[in-house]
């Protein structure tokens, strides 16, 4: 429970503690150097003394310390042992000097037994600490200009030795921080703050390709100008202030770049309508700014290259072009201005006129800056002449049914103006010629006739007496309706443009129209497929064909009367009846259609079948033009009717083992009715009542009913392991099946004998197991 701790070391002496030992009544401290003979140091302490510092140590020597706890008696009660080694010697320093503005380095010897070594900077209250490995070394994060205390000490695993002697240095002065410009292309402006203890400055400045020879400047200022540079050239500029004593502190270096110089050769020229401006390169320059003024409007264009398409210019104006260039040091002079001037407008307040047929004048408005003029004429046939003047006017030779596409440019040494407004101008159309009138009924005749140029618009005019019947349309045909039959009419066609007017000079034609179209009074039916029709008409030496139109054929009949029959009309079918008159003048427009429709056919095939003991299905084949069915089964017992859409229907409440007679009615969507009938149906015999099972044994089984006629039954029993059947005698109610596997559940059906066909499937079925 003894034990010794040290808690400093220098280069000769050590100090430990150790706690109170019970009983203790004095303590003893031997320190023994370790590899150095003779060397020893023992130390007494009383019972209130807990600590203890050996001095008068060699420096870096590794020395065992031994404690011991004593009691009055002198006997020793407990002890221990530690190693420890003394701090290397003190060092010294052999000077200490600053070359950076924040650091300051410091020489010395070594220190034998030394690992490293602390450096010290001390100001005032503050101070900055260094550990380093030998010398030289140095602290930093000091402050420029500033006085400090310098001390060192060695170090190793020990501890650290006692600080050195100091020494006094001063770090040198801050660099000036430069603001630098270059105010024009031959010279380089520099300004800075003042610097904490500088007596004067110094500035180099000089190209950073090496070429040229180092310009420098002395001066207490803080700003200063270099001039005669080259334009456009980068240079390295150095700076450092001095104190008193003319000792130099930091370096600032700066590159900076002078101005560029007025490019020059500006050419101007127009490519393509658009201003290309042009220049030699020059030195330094990264862009280049091309300016055109006229006036308050002022256009731009930046580039980098050594030329440049200026924005679109106002036509018949003079602009005044100049060229600066720029880097990052500024920018040129501008160039001296390059007077151009720009392309005419385009003409305006254009007239056409055709001042005589065949013939149009172009005039126009004069252009400012304009040499002079060209108008194209093009024609809509891809014609195209033009006209090349001074004045402000041209003539044109015109064809009637043309429209010409007409524009006017102005012309001088810059180019040719914008094009301005097209416009057009349509001469009169040509008169329709060799036209053809073809009449399509009574009252209707169609005009037809070759297209002729420019025409938008034709008109056909049919007049006859005091009756005018007028047709407009684009197209080179029209239908005049509404005229009278038995007509002569006096028939024209003009054509009409737009834009050119009309043409009247059209000769006309007379023609005759068709016969009036009859009136079907009425159809009368005279047999079943035989057909009258009369109809009314005031023609005269006219032929009249009745037409009936069905779904697949035509049926026809011609008189020269007002009457004629229709033969072999096909039952259910609908049809269209309508007349027709025809005469050496032409053919009549149809009379209005009269609908026809004959009786619907009967269904050929009729099949029934029993679904129940008192239900029966009563299906068909379509019958032409039906749309409704009436089906009827009738006997002495009763009567069952169903009425349907289908080709098929359920008839209920039907007496098993009757006669029956059918019939049945095909009506048409117009109520047409065809009666139809059939042979005649007897329904099923009736199932038995009052079916019941008996065991015989374990492989028999009775199965006992009730009749209420002398039909004959029969029994099926069905099985997964066999069918069996039991007919009885005549007139018998039971049956017995014998020999029938056990162990089966079986379904148990008695029905009827029937003549002919299946079995019965609709009577009642028993379980038996």
């Amino acid at each position: 429970g003894f034990s010794v701790s040290i808690y400093d070391v220098t280069s000769r002496s050590i100090s430990l503690r150790w706690p109170k030992f019970s009983g203790a009544s004095s303590y003893r401290v031997t320190a023994i150097a370790v590899n150095t003979v003779g060397h020893s140091l023992l130390a007494h302490f009383s019972d209130v003394t807990l600590k203890a510092t050996l001095t008068s140590l060699i420096p870096s020597t590794a020395y065992a310390i031994q404690a011991e706890a004593i009691d009055k008696n002198g006997i020793i009660l407990a002890e221990t042992q530690i190693m420890q080694s003394t701090a290397p010697d003190i060092p010294v320093i052999d000077q200490a000097y600053s070359k950076l503005s924040n650091s300051i380095t410091v020489e010395w010897r070594v220190v034998p037994g030394a690992t490293a070594y602390m450096l010290t900077a001390q100001d005032g209250d503050s101070f900055t600490e260094t550990v380093v490995k030998n010398s030289p070394g140095t602290v930093t994060g000091l402050k420029p200009a500033t006085l400090y205390r310098i001390t060192i000490r060695s170090i190793n695993s020990g501890g650290k030795s006692q600080p050195s002697p100091f020494r006094k240095a001063r770090t040198v002065l801050a660099a000036p921080i430069l603001s630098v410009s270059s105010p024009s292309c031959d010279s380089i402006a520099l300004s800075w703050q003042a610097v904490y203890m500088a007596a004067g400055f110094s500035v180099s400045l000089m190209r950073s390709d090496g070429l040229g020879r180092m310009l420098r400047e002395n001066t207490t200022n803080t700003s200063l100008v270099f001039t005669n540079l080259d334009p456009g050239t980068l240079y390295t500029i150095r700076a450092y202030a001095w104190n008193a004593n003319g000792m130099p502190g930091d370096d600032f270096t700066y590159n900076q770049r002078t101005s560029p110089d007025a490019p020059a050769d500006v050419k101007v020229a127009f490519n393509s309508g658009a201003l290309r401006v042009s220049w030699m390169p020059t030195e330094g320059a990264l862009t280049y700014s091309v300016t055109a003024s006229s006036g308050l409007l002022k256009l731009q264009c930046n580039t980098s290259s050594s030329s440049c398409m200026v924005p679109p210019l106002q036509c018949s104006s003079e602009y005044y072009v100049s060229v600066t260039a720029y880097n990052d040091a500024g920018s040129s002079k501008p160039t001296d201005a390059v007077s151009l001037k720009t392309i005419p407008c385009a003409p305006v307040n254009i007239s056409i006129e055709e001042d005589e047929p065949g013939h149009l004048l172009v005039s126009w408005s004069s252009v400012s800056f304009s040499h002079y003029y060209v108008v194209f004429v093009k024609s809509d046939d891809g014609l195209e002449v033009h006209c090349n003047t001074s004045y402000t006017q041209c003539h044109f030779q015109s064809d009637c049914g043309f429209t010409y596409f007409i524009s006017v440019f102005a012309y001088n040494k810059a180019g040719q103006s914008p094009l301005g407004d097209v416009f057009n101008y349509t001469t009169a159309p040509c008169c329709p010629s060799d036209f053809r009138a073809v009449f399509v009924s009574s009252d209707t005749v169609r005009v037809t006739w070759a297209p002729v140029r420019g025409a938008d618009l034709y008109e056909s005019r049919a007049a006859a007496r005091s009756t005018v019947v007028l047709c407009n349309d684009t197209a080179p045909a029209c239908t005049l309706s509404t005229l009278q039959c038995n007509t002569r009419y006096r028939i024209t066609v003009r054509s009409f443009s737009e834009a050119g007017g009309s043409n009247t000079s059209c000769a006309p034609k007379h023609v005759a129209t068709a016969p009036c179209s009859p009136e079907i009074k009425n159809i009368s039916k005279e047999s079943l497929s035989v057909i009258s029709v009369q109809w009314q008409s005031h023609n005269e030496d006219a032929t009249y064909i009745v037409t009936a139109r069905g779904e697949a054929r035509l049926w026809q009949c011609t008189s020269t009367g007002s009457s004629c029959t229709l033969t072999d009309l096909p039952c259910g079918s609908a049809f269209s009846v309508s007349a027709i008159a025809r005469s050496p003048a032409g053919q009549s427009l149809p009379s209005y259609s009269a609908p026809l429709e004959t009786d619907p056919c009967c269904p050929n095939d009729l099949i029934l079948t029993q679904v129940t003991q008192s239900v029966t299905n009563i299906s068909w084949s379509a019958g032409k033009g039906a749309q409704t069915y009436v089906t009827t089964l009738e006997s002495p017992k009763g009567q069952a009717k169903c009425r349907t859409l289908q080709n098929y229907c359920l008839l209920g409440c039907i007496t098993c083992g009757t006669n029956y007679t059918v019939s049945l009615k095909a009506i048409s969507e117009t109520g047409l009715t065809s009666s139809c009938t059939y042979q005649g149906y007897s329904s099923s015999a009736c199932c038995p009542s009052g079916v019941k099972l008996y065991r015989l044994s374990n492989n028999g089984i009775r199965v006992f009913w009730r009749a209420s006629d002398e039909t004959n039954y029969s029994t099926d029993l069905r099985g997964s392991k066999g069918n069996f059947t039991c007919t009885p005698s005549t007139g018998g109610s039971h049956c017995d099946i014998t020999d029938i596997p056990c162990g089966d559940v079986y379904t148990v059906v008695v029905a009827p004998l029937t003549d002919n066909g299946p079995k019965l499937t609709f009577c009642p079925k028993k379980i038996y197991s």
